[in-house]
């Protein structure tokens, strides 16, 4: 699947004009997963983007390599069936909150828990962009909106615990503004084997203009902004000033002078159990006050469709050449006269 050949980031542009709303977090998503391309060092005839509904879903219409634009929800699906029929090949899925945590919602949660080799970029806005504005499964409780005049009654999602429930081997969150982040995140995913999810706060500048300001803006993004990295203590603010210990099961924050540095828990994304981590993801339920950013978990297991082709060779080998003729017709069978 590798190849020598290096491309730039104008291989993977296409000719079809970029059309989304100028100052749309989408356009800094775009150039960061273009240089990744380009440096990823996959041929473009083995790299297939599959998206679903929503601004978002116009992804692969941008990318110059191998796309298919799906129906609401169901990229996930196309995804893995592609995946498990061509295992050779890079899949990755391009998905909005609304797109992905409601319609889409059976169809995610099942491609993460069996493993299978995609890599699905959850664009993140808490809104419904593409409808004009409507309240999304991850818009806080409260959102006033056009669909929800008084406020939203609803209690969101939070799409890294949902993956991380769903038993997903790789799940991560980063920032649109955050170029550098957002590539190392999409290297680490590419390298895993198995399903990897990838939050992505996504601004909507026009219908939810500043959602993520508390991790974003110059002055609060420091006291708010929790780097995970694997193998260091979960500290964070100005000075380095403030940390995070789990206890019991449930991760708080504290001040590091209070309590020590040595009591400051240690993130290991590898991990066996998903506790820690889902502990860590419980800090914030949206991009309010502190809130971790980073690899969440990243954690071996078996990967689908190289456990089907062996079941497949197992069987081949047992009984030889299959007779999908005999197999219809082996049982539960009769005859309409």
């Amino acid at each position: 699947m590798t190849t020598e050949a290096r491309y730039t980031r104008q291989d993977f542009q296409t000719d079809q004009e970029v059309r989304w709303c100028p100052g749309c977090g989408d356009y800094t998503i775009l150039a960061s997963v273009q240089n990744f391309m380009a440096e990823m060092g996959v041929d473009r005839k083995d790299i297939v983007f599959v998206s679903g509904i929503g601004c978002a879903a116009r992804f692969p219409y941008y990318m110059n390599a191998y796309g298919m634009h799906g129906i609401h929800g169901r990229a996930p699906a196309i995804a893995s069936g592609l995946a498990v029929a061509r295992p050779e090949l890079s899949v990755w899925v391009v998905s909005g909150d609304g797109d992905a945590m409601s319609i889409g919602g059976n169809h995610l949660i099942h491609s993460l828990r069996r493993n299978i080799n995609i890599k699905i970029l959850l664009f993140n806005n808490q809104i419904y962009g593409l409808t004009k504005g409507q309240y999304s499964p991850t818009s806080e409780t409260g959102k006033r909106t056009k669909s929800s005049p008084m406020g939203s009654i609803d209690f969101p999602f939070n799409p890294v615990s949902l993956a991380l429930g769903a038993e997903a081997t790789f799940v991560a969150r980063t920032i649109d503004m955050d170029r550098a982040h957002t590539t190392e995140i999409l290297n680490q995913a590419y390298r895993h084997r198995g399903s990897a999810l990838i939050e992505i706060y996504q601004n909507c500048n026009v219908f939810n203009d500043k959602a993520f300001i508390q991790l974003t803006g110059r002055e609060e993004r420091d006291q708010n902004r929790i780097n995970l990295v694997h193998g260091e203590k979960v500290v964070f603010g100005p000075n380095r000033e403030r940390g995070v210990v789990i206890e019991g099961g449930t991760a708080r924050i504290v001040e590091v002078a209070d309590i020590g540095i040595d009591a400051i828990h240690v993130h290991d994304a590898t991990a066996p159990s998903a506790g820690p981590a889902y502990a860590l993801s419980r800090l914030s339920h949206g991009p309010f006050g502190p809130t971790p950013v980073g690899v969440f978990r990243s954690v071996d297991r078996p990967v689908y469709e190289e456990t089907l082709q062996q079941q497949i060779h197992d069987a081949q080998a047992k009984k030889g050449p299959g007779d999908l003729g005999a197999l219809i017709a082996s049982a539960g069978t009769w005859v309409v006269k």
